[in-house]
């Protein structure tokens, strides 16, 4: 997630999300930077990823506007939405997770005004190998 420092630097940070009736939703600490950054200017720019090597990357970016959300009924079906998508089913068992995961936080949903993607695996490039210093290493 990428939102606007108040020097008008990107602020760039890792994000778990939902998708909630299409819409991509995140859940973050009230007071952090990327929420004060938002309510003052509410522009935000997300990219999902995925692929080992040039031939398999695809991914999305989403650019638009962000609604902070503290209403507590939202922010519930948020919690319990992230944690299936990271973590497995919701039960009541797991309800004090993601209380505690929910302490102090607020939603931010995004209103998406412009998609950008790609998908490597349409150029016809032949396979490429898994290799330099960032390659998994077995063993």
């Amino acid at each position: 997630m990428a939102t606007i420092g108040p020097d008008g630097m990107p602020h760039l940070v890792a994000m778990w999300f939902g998708l909630i009736d299409g819409e991509v939703w995140f859940e973050t600490k009230a007071k952090s930077q990327k929420v004060v950054n938002l309510r003052r200017d509410n522009r935000m720019t997300v990219m999902v990823e995925d692929g080992l090597t040039y031939d398999t990357l695809r991914g999305v970016a989403l650019e638009g506007t962000a609604d902070v959300v503290e209403d507590p009924d939202a922010l519930w079906a948020l919690g319990v939405n992230v944690w299936e998508r990271y973590n497995g089913p919701y039960s009541d068992e797991v309800k004090p997770f993601v209380e505690v995961m929910l302490n102090k936080r607020v939603a931010v949903r995004l209103n998406v005004s412009r998609v950008r993607s790609w998908d490597h695996t349409k150029l016809g490039m032949p396979a490429m190998p898994v290799g330099g210093t960032t390659a998994p290493r077995n063993g």
